[in-house]
């Protein structure tokens, strides 16, 4: 049981927040439990859709945006994350078991999106202070500079997700996937 009240319907959570939980609901076919979580807060709910909207129109295809996702939760220790996006992944992006043993390794098999995988990684553990370095090598991979930019708004989000979870202990609604033993 999660730490705040995770409101059990939509019409449960507040006002303002129905009409996003709304649409989800018709988007997804339900409402996942982080999603009503952070309606605790229309503001927030608000801000984290709005943020996952406009990277969904950007640059980066669908299976990097997993591929970071799943990098991030292991690095942040976010089982709910690890399970949602092991889930996504594999049922969206089409992801299989051995890409998302690497992406949660802070990698990929396919090289070019090791590369972002494994910036998004360095700036989690670095907590954004990045050498020149880094942000050559996956320059020179093939990304471009409005792709590294939404690499690390991909990260700012799902830092964002993760401590949600984790602060808040949110009730995993995803088959369960644990992360790696420290």
């Amino acid at each position: 049981m999660s730490r705040i009240p995770t409101p059990a319907t939509i019409n449960e959570a507040p006002e303002a927040s129905r009409p996003i939980l709304e649409t989800i609901q018709k988007q997804i076919g339900s409402v996942p439990n982080i999603f009503r979580l952070v309606a605790n807060s229309p503001a927030a709910l608000t801000g984290l859709t709005s943020l996952q909207g406009a990277l969904g129109k950007g640059k980066l295809p669908p299976a990097t945006r997993e591929r970071i996702a799943l990098a991030m939760a292991e690095a942040n220790g976010c089982d709910y994350c690890l399970s949602a996006h092991t889930f996504t992944g594999t049922k969206f992006a089409k992801l299989d078991g051995s890409e998302i043993a690497a992406n949660r390794n802070g990698t990929s098999n396919d090289p070019k999106a090791a590369a972002a995988v494994e910036f998004a990684r360095a700036l989690t553990v670095a907590r954004g202070s990045v050498s020149s370095a880094e942000i050559t090598k996956v320059r020179d991979a093939g990304y471009s500079d409005a792709e590294i930019v939404e690499i690390i708004a991909h990260v700012a989000l799902n830092t964002f997700t993760n401590y949600v979870n984790e602060a808040l202990d949110t009730e995993i609604d995803f088959p369960r996937i644990d992360r790696a033993a420290a």
